[in-house]
């Protein structure tokens, strides 16, 4: 079912964020900081009047970084900040990336401990029969079947089931749109001001955000250890029909634990991940947003757009961050 925005999203004047913390790794990285719309700082090395919002991409030797020239991206390291955006900061269809709000809501309303399975929850009738309908992702549940939260979870965010995630809504909340109501009031509280949910599973083109606010989410959910343990899972038992793989390929490589993939034809491929990072003698979570790839054409070639400008543009980062600390 389709909502309409309750609030439309709002802009901030254009400002330099991050901190000093943040300037000094992107002087470290050998990358300049300008000013973008949506206030965050814009990696640019070299970069020439027609690039107002980052540098081309390059080689990691010559003190560029290899960010996506399509679309709109954001990297942050943990406890440092900001390391820059790249294109326009402006709010785009996020498709499955919305299920991470969704996931974030339910695990505030129920939190769970590590191990801990939680109420078990009963599949009802719509989500049964959401089964295969439409075209959708989703996972094949029977009304009546009684799954743990945790498992719950585990499906909503793995194999990215569309129906899982409403299921989840109506449980929580009574009805998809009061769960959405829960939705914007946690992007409220996380100052995703460019972002509106209108919808838990992301089908829905209105549900948009920016590479910025989906970061700032991103931020939040890996402090959950429930969270963290799931998304780095690389797959997930279906009872009845055995194991699914995380829609998420690039785990276990380049230090990736996370996040969560998203792809349809209005949204382009669009990939939030972390990545483990050694930096200062300890270990950092490396966090980037990459948006709106391939918009347009399919949700495979878009995916398979993000998650390799993902690739490439978190062994450029790690090989830049390694660089910085060997001093060369």
């Amino acid at each position: 079912m389709s909502l309409s925005p309750a609030r439309l999203p709002r802009t901030r004047r254009g400002r330099l964020v991050g901190g000093v913390s943040a300037l000094v790794l992107l002087t470290a990285l050998g990358v300049a900081a300008t000013a973008v719309p949506d206030g965050s700082p814009s990696p640019s090395a070299g970069a020439s009047s027609a690039e107002p919002h980052g540098g081309r991409a390059g080689s990691v030797d010559d003190g560029t970084v290899p960010w996506p020239s399509d679309g709109q991206t954001a990297v942050e390291l943990e406890g440092r900040g900001s390391l820059g955006t790249r294109g326009e900061q402006r709010p785009v269809p996020i498709a499955s990336l919305a299920k991470v709000m969704t996931a974030h809501v339910v695990l505030r309303e129920h939190p769970l401990r590590p191990g801990e399975p939680g109420p078990l929850i009963e599949v009802d009738r719509e989500a049964a029969h959401e089964v295969g309908v439409g075209g959708e992702s989703t996972v094949p549940v029977a009304a009546g079947q009684k799954y743990s939260q945790r498992r719950l979870l585990e499906l909503l965010l793995i194999p990215s089931g569309n129906n899982i995630a409403r299921l989840l809504a109506r449980w929580d909340s009574g009805s998809q749109e009061a769960f959405v109501r829960k939705m914007r009031r946690a992007a409220d509280e996380l100052g995703m001001d460019r972002s509106v949910y209108t919808g838990a599973s992301g089908i829905e083109v209105t549900t948009t955000s920016t590479a910025v606010d989906q970061l700032k989410l991103a931020r939040e959910v890996m402090k959950n250890p429930v969270f963290r343990e799931i998304v780095a899972s690389r797959s997930v038992t279906v009872p009845g029909t055995g194991p699914v793989s995380n829609t998420n390929s690039l785990l276990g490589d380049s230090g990736v634990v996370g996040l969560k993939t998203g792809s349809s034809t209005p949204a382009g491929g669009n990939l939030l991940w972390a990545s483990e990072v050694r930096v200062d003698g300890g270990t950092r979570l490396l966090l980037g947003a990459v948006l709106h790839q391939r918009a347009g054409t399919t949700a495979g070639e878009g995916l398979r757009a993000a998650l390799g400008n993902s690739r490439a543009l978190i062994d450029g980062l790690r090989g830049r961050l390694a660089s910085s600390r060997s001093g060369s």
